[in-house]
């Protein structure tokens, strides 16, 4: 009882102080919510693994590792930490959270590979957009460090790396996945995936950008927009991928890689000695 009584002692034990700008706790309440969805999810996408083929798990991994990273994300800012304090254009100061950005450091890309895997496109392509997703979050980053106006060039920038992110996995990515005959399965999961990256930059602008919104109005739009990306995309993978042909795809990976047959191993081939060669030529 006296835990229940307690409730969420997040920003007395780590206050926010120095800024103006700050979480308040019905802030932090829903930030861990927001972290209690993505650790379920983590275990629901995880647990599967353990039964399925090992040559089967690549997306359990991938999308799990994504997971777990943003409930550990999510922690640290429910938890008041992970945070500091920025000067804005109006002079006040603003808890700006880096532990977002890292958040999505690991979560865009994943999403990123798990789309291009699926699709069957190059691995070049997979890289590109693995690349295009870091340079978007980054300059979001520095961006909402920068003090001046300067930040909307940072915005700028990014938002023009999603632009080609999106069109690489709207176009490139889908038709390489119509070849394979999975595009509709693919449109699926990349248009849910990039309906949601498109209202990335507006939570931006009007949150650390323009400071429209408060800290806690930010953390409730890219909050929510969070657990409807990742966890949603986990599930949707986890419910079309048995129906894929892992071979066509080439994702079943050898189960024994690097294990080879003794029956196949080449056999020595015996080479005559020196001696044996002047003994035959006499």
């Amino acid at each position: 009882m006296d835990l229940l009584a307690r409730g969420n002692d997040a920003l007395n034990t780590n206050p926010p102080i120095g800024v103006d700008l700050s979480l308040s706790v019905n802030g932090s309440d829903w930030l861990w919510a927001v972290t209690a969805v993505h650790l379920l999810f983590f275990f629901i996408v995880l647990v599967p693994s353990f039964t399925s083929p090992e040559s089967k798990r690549v997306f359990n991994y991938t999308l799990s590792i994504a997971l777990l990273i943003g409930s550990a994300c999510y922690y640290a800012q429910a938890s008041d930490l992970g945070w500091d304090a920025v000067q804005q254009e109006n002079g006040l100061t603003r808890q700006i959270f880096y532990a977002r950005y890292i958040n999505w450091t690991v979560s865009f890309p994943a999403i990123a590979l798990s789309l291009g895997l699926m699709s069957g496109v190059s691995w070049t392509t997979i890289i590109l957009n693995i690349v295009l997703s870091w340079t978007w979050v980054l300059t979001y980053l520095v961006g909402a460090y920068t003090t001046t106006a300067y930040k909307w060039g940072f915005f700028a920038f990014g938002t023009f790396a999603y632009v080609i992110l999106a069109m690489s996995t709207l176009n490139e990515s889908r038709e390489s996945a119509e070849v394979l005959g999975y595009s509709r399965h693919y449109m699926i999961l990349s248009g849910w995936v990039n309906l949601l990256w498109l209202l990335y930059p507006v939570a931006w602008g009007l949150s650390e950008g323009a400071n429209v919104i408060g800290v806690t109005g930010g953390f409730i739009f890219f909050g929510a927009l969070d657990v409807l990306l990742l966890p949603v995309l986990s599930v949707g993978f986890l419910v079309l991928s048995p129906g894929w042909d892992w071979a066509k795809l080439q994702l079943d990976f050898s189960e024994y890689r690097g294990v080879r047959s003794i029956d196949n191993q080449p056999t020595k081939e015996t080479v005559p000695s020196t001696e044996d060669n002047n003994s035959t030529a006499i």
